[in-house]
């Protein structure tokens, strides 16, 4: 599904999965927002789930990124103004915002900016402040292919999942690696990898957004998280008064936990 959405810094053409049913504005409506160097497909599961069963789902590649045209928003609140200006292009007056990593901090602050529009609030992955390493950063910067293998690295807890999501025999590792490489590629004007984590490191307004969510919120982590450890996300789980769930896995809960992680979806968006 393609979207014009427009904001104050103008109109950007925008792409969301609906989780291959048509989009219907009149269903319980849930923005599902992916984290640095990523797109839609990394909610292929949960999408395809919610929209099957009675939910109207936009899995969105964020601008800049993936088949969302134009350069990529240089803040997370510029990002969550995007994101409530999409519910706007879908004809949407209330919906749930589910994110992962960075998409967890948009998701934040446009339940924040909006109290009244989000319904659920849902951060996987996440951390705050959500600070990348000076180093992680500077080989980002200047060798972003070794920055990809290394976030791979640190981001998966196993090197042999239990074959699920997408299928056995799947190497999430590599699959994960082959996504990221598509995704740089495809942002020729800036060094996306780079632009995400310091989008990432320099939000600075977690807690007083924190503050201003008035819908029910979830924080589901991963145990062995080394990109955002579980202990980072406390202060974060307490300002929210959310409801935090712990999976065995690294920070990339949706490939190495995906039956778990679709069930703990499942309970913060009844």
């Amino acid at each position: 599904m393609e979207l014009d959405v427009v904001t104050a810094r103008g109109p950007r053409r925008a792409y969301a999965y609906t989780g291959g049913q048509p989009f219907d504005a009149s269903l319980p409506c849930i923005v599902f927002l992916h984290g640095a160097l990523h797109d839609h497909s990394v909610w292929t599961l949960a999408a395809r789930w919610f929209a099957h069963h009675g939910h109207g789902v936009l899995a969105v590649d964020e601008p800049g990124h993936a088949r969302s045209g134009g350069l990529p928003l240089d803040s997370v609140e510029a990002a969550a103004d995007w994101t409530l200006a999409l519910l706007d292009a879908a004809g949407v007056a209330q919906g749930a915002f589910v994110g992962h990593s960075m998409g967890s901090l948009i998701a934040l602050e446009a339940a924040a900016r909006a109290p009244g529009r989000a319904t659920r609030l849902v951060m996987v992955g996440t951390a705050y402040p959500m600070k990348v390493s000076a180093a992680l950063l500077d080989t980002a910067r200047d060798r972003p292919l070794a920055a990809i293998d290394m976030v791979n690295s640190y981001s998966h807890s196993t090197h042999a999942a239990k074959p699920s999501h997408p299928g056995p025999g799947s190497w999430l590792h590599g699959a994960n690696r082959a996504l990221m490489r598509h995704v740089q590629a495809g942002q020729r004007e800036v060094n996306l990898f780079h632009h995400d984590f310091g989008v990432c490191d320099r939000y600075a307004h977690g807690l007083e957004a924190a503050a201003q969510v008035q819908c029910p919120a979830t924080l589901v982590l991963g145990e062995r998280d080394q990109m955002t450890g579980p202990r980072q996300a406390r202060e974060l789980a307490a300002a929210l008064r959310a409801q935090t769930v712990l999976l065995p896995a690294g920070h990339a809960l949706m490939t190495e936990v995906p039956d778990a992680l679709l069930a703990a979806l499942r309970k913060a968006l009844a």
